[in-house]
């Protein structure tokens, strides 16, 4: 419903460059995603992702010029059913043990 399209960029290649002071953040569950918004319009324009906690995922529908990035497009993903299919989006994620 968000109409999130994810683009992971690791860590060291993400700056934000203006707006941090509107940002908000929550957690749940595990408490390794951190997902934020933008707290006067609600939009999640980034976050932290548990599948991948060294990178952010950016939302490429909010880029103003997408066009100039370089994507590697991967596989669509069953979010619904996570953790069943985490494994095919990052075979190195380990996920917790009950």
């Amino acid at each position: 419903m968000k109409g999130l399209v994810h683009c992971f960029v690791p860590e060291d290649k993400f700056t934000l460059l203006k707006g941090a002071d509107k940002i908000t953040t929550y957690t749940f569950n595990t408490h390794t995603a951190k997902h934020t918004f933008c707290s006067v319009c609600g939009i999640c324009s980034f976050y932290r992702p548990r599948s991948h906690p060294d990178s952010y995922s950016v939302n490429v529908n909010c880029i103003d010029s997408p066009c100039r990035l370089k994507f590697k497009i991967t596989k669509e993903f069953d979010g619904e059913n996570w953790e069943k299919n985490i494994q095919a989006l990052n075979p190195d994620f380990a996920a917790p043990q009950n």
